[in-house]
């Protein structure tokens, strides 16, 4: 299934999406010959962020053609191993390739120390304008980027360690300026910045026109919530409410909800409940057990609880966020 191109409306695409993910890995626990450990690409207009870091992850980035070099932030969900043992390596590749445009790791503040001690002994010459630690609380809900048309918030999620989610989430966008509004007022360009932003248009005259009359309403903003690690949790279902694609681990099928509980993790029905309550419009599942065998059966699990689209994750898979 390498290399395939999948959105949650069509079968395929000629090419991906301006806000998209790319599924690296969406193993659990250990690497299999079937999954590869957590992590994801999100791609918004050209800029790269990576999702979790498990092992190989750079192997992965090659394999479907997104380039390290466009990486600008790296989101650390939790400190266990399938989370973050690829990260010493792409840090170390960065070094290597001469990078000197800054990464931001946002990731605990043990995650920093530990990965800090990591690459002073795997990987030489890791300037500290090279890697920017942006550290926050995994307790508490909290905006960590907020830059252009986009920000990321963290998810508090309910694990067997410290662990946060990431809500990516476009900003408002402009409204969209009406091209015989522009004749017909005679609109000089430099009022058009401010028009869809939603501001009246004066005329020389005097004449007020009033915003609607010579706008249509802006494209939707798009989100995407990533949740791994977490067992069940309400709590997530009301911070990720109505995000446009939710990410929700599937480690277990209902067989096994006890084990769920016991090791911080779900099943594939309780990633459809926290779907259905949040109101997401698609959801994907992931971060199978070794013991699932077919992640489909999962699929069919969620959507019988969530009533909506479900979409089992898989390496290479290219998610495309805007659903219109």
């Amino acid at each position: 299934m390498l290399h395939k191109h999948i959105s949650p409306h069509s079968e395929s695409s000629i090419s991906p999406a301006p806000f998209h993910v790319c599924i690296l890995g969406c193993g659990s626990a250990r690497p299999s010959l079937r999954h590869a450990p957590a992590a994801q690409a999100l791609i918004h207009h050209g800029r790269v962020c990576i999702i979790d870091c498990g092992e190989g992850a750079q192997l992965q980035l090659a394999r479907f053609g997104i380039s390290p070099a466009k990486i600008t932030d790296i989101f650390i969900s939790h400190l266990h191993g399938d989370h973050l043992l690829g990260l010493p390596g792409l840090i170390s590749t960065m070094v290597l390739d001469g990078r000197t445009e800054p990464v931001r790791i946002h990731i605990a503040p043990e995650g920093a120390r530990l990965v800090r001690d990591i690459l002073s002994v795997v990987s030489h010459g890791v300037s500290p304008e090279l890697v920017q630690y942006h550290t926050f609380d995994p307790a508490v809900p909290a905006l960590i980027l907020d830059e252009g048309a986009f920000s990321v918030s963290t998810i508090p999620l309910l694990h067997s360690i410290p662990a946060a989610g990431f809500i990516f989430r476009e900003k408002e966008k402009p409204r969209h300026i009406r091209s015989e509004a522009i004749r017909q007022y005679s609109i000089p360009y430099a009022a058009i910045p401010e028009i869809r932003r939603g501001a009246d248009f004066v005329t020389s005259s005097g004449l007020v026109i009033p915003n609607s009359d010579i706008t249509a309403e802006p494209s939707p903003a798009y989100s995407y919530a990533y949740c791994s690690d977490t067992a069940f949790s309400p709590q997530v279902a009301e911070l990720v409410r109505g995000v446009t694609v939710l990410y929700h681990e599937a480690t277990y099928d209902n067989t096994d909800i006890d084990k769920a509980a016991e090791r911080g993790h779900s099943t594939a029905f309780q990633a459809g409940q926290i779907a259905r309550q949040a109101g997401a419009g698609i959801l994907v599942i992931g971060h199978y057990s070794t013991k699932i065998v077919d992640e489909q059966s999962l699929a069919r699990e969620a959507a019988a609880e969530f009533g909506g689209p479900v979409i089992a994750a898989d390496e290479g898979l290219k998610i495309d966020i805007a659903l219109t």
